[in-house]
Formats: C-alpha cells, structure tokens, sequence
C-alpha cells in the first residue's frame, strides 16, 4: 500500500485526508493518506523519507521549505520557487504546484476578471500572483510590512505595505493570509477591509471551512464571496492525478473527490 501525508502547521483542520482517501476507495486505489503536524519546515525531507511516503502535499507555512526539500522542480512550481506538492520519484523528491491552477478553477463562475489584490506575501501568494500574471490580470498585493514584496515588484505586481496603501476599485480581492484560521482576526486593519470591500466586486478566502471574519464582513455587505474549498478541490484533483502517476480518469478522481466534501 502506498502512502501519502499532508504536512503543514496546523494541520488538524485538513480535509486532504478525507479528499484523497475518498478517491483511493471509490476507485479502489491501494493507498492510504494522513496528516503530519510539522513545525520545523526544514525537516521536511528528512521526515517525508523517514515515513516512506510515495508523495506528499504541503500546506502553511512550508511550501518554500518544501521547494528547498526536493531534487527537481516541474512545471509551475519552478516558476514561483513554492512548492505543495511532492512526489517520491525513485527516491528522488519531485515538486509540483497544484496551488495556482486549482485557484484558477475555483475563480471560474466570477467571470471575466482583470483586477485583483492579494492579502499576504507567502507562498500562496506567489503562486496566484505569478498565475495570475500569465492571464494578463493585474496584479495588486499589500502585506504587513515591506519585506517580503521584493518578488512580487520583481514579476510587476503593484506592491503596498499597510503605511503606503491606498484603495482602488478591483474586481476580486483574496485573502492568502492565516487570519481567520484559528483565530476570529482579519488580515489587515478593518478600516482597510471596509474600504476594500467596498471597492471590490468579488471576495476569495484561502481559508476553508469556516466563515472567517473577512468573509463575514463581505457577506453583510452582500459581496459575493466564496471561501477556499473549490481551490481546494481543484488543486486536490491535480495533485492525486500526480500521486497515482495516471493510473485513474481525471473525471473520475473529481467525482470521487467531490463525495468527500459532503461528509
């Protein structure tokens, strides 16, 4: 039997067990997937090895340690240097990312979208910008403080810090920051978030499983909004795709999937 795990911190509130195994036993795929709560990221290989898993996704807030973990990047993932998505390749660690394309599903009923801003710089935030990008969106991102803009400006997204930040109108604003998750936090000040909100036609949230503050706040403003379940689906289907290397129909794997979220 095969196995595979979700790393990240927390982890505890993952669907990606229930998502995959729902696949590997409607389909009758001998494999079986966990959770691994990590905290140090640069001990991703060497637990990853020490399990013997087949493959493995990463969620916050380890995608870059999980990029610095393999021995080849493929596709995308090479693109953004954020990987969620690890296969064991005859020992060697393949990284993919299924973040970007699995977001760009999940925003397809909204449209025709030409402007968005991203909350948050970190690895998911990489991945949707430079995704983004190849449509030819333009691109937005504010985050806390300056630092970790730097490659956001470098790919020709407008960046802000919180200091610097004034509102414009966009059609879709995302959240990629952790506010919500465990806590009842917005990902900015809320004077920002109410002018934001706004000044926007869509709302996204990483974040899935609750109704985060972020979203709360859109919803009373009658926003249409949605939270990161479809994004996780998407990028689940492209990632199982990769861990049973093509044995099972694309088709197949979604519908098997989509069960899952009904349990």
């Amino acid at each position: 039997m095969k196995l595979f795990a979700i790393f990240g911190d927390p982890v505890s509130h993952s669907r990606s067990p229930l998502m995959h195994n729902s696949v590997f036993k409607n389909l009758n795929y001998d494999a079986c997937y966990t959770r691994v709560h990590l905290k140090d990221g640069t001990k991703l290989r060497e637990s990853f090895f020490n399990l013997k898993l087949s493959g493995a996704n990463i969620t916050v807030p380890h995608k870059e340690e999980a990029y610095k973990a393999c021995d080849e990047i493929r596709g995308f993932a090479s693109k953004v240097g954020v990987v969620n998505t690890i296969i064991n390749e005859n020992g060697k660690l393949i990284g993919y990312n299924t973040d970007a394309d699995g977001f760009m599903f999940a925003i397809k009923e909204f449209g025709n979208i030409k402007t968005i801003l991203i909350l948050g710089a970190g690895g998911t935030a990489k991945a949707l910008a430079t995704r983004f990008l190849e449509d030819d969106i333009k691109v937005s991102v504010i985050n806390r403080s300056e630092g970790r803009l730097a490659y956001f400006k470098e790919i020709g997204c407008e960046t802000y810090s919180w200091d610097n930040f004034t509102t414009k109108k966009y059609d879709l604003v995302v959240n990629t920051t952790s506010a919500g998750l465990k806590d009842e936090e917005l990902p900015a000040p809320l004077e920002m978030i109410e002018s934001l909100l706004d000044n926007t036609k869509f709302v996204a949230d990483a974040i899935y499983g609750k109704l985060t503050p972020f979203l709360k706040l859109a919803q009373s403003k009658n926003i249409t909004f949605k939270d990161g379940a479809d994004m996780l689906l998407g990028q689940g289907v492209l990632a199982n795709e990769l861990f049973v290397n093509g044995e099972l129909d694309k088709s197949d794997i979604e519908s098997s999937m989509e069960k899952s979220f009904k349990l």
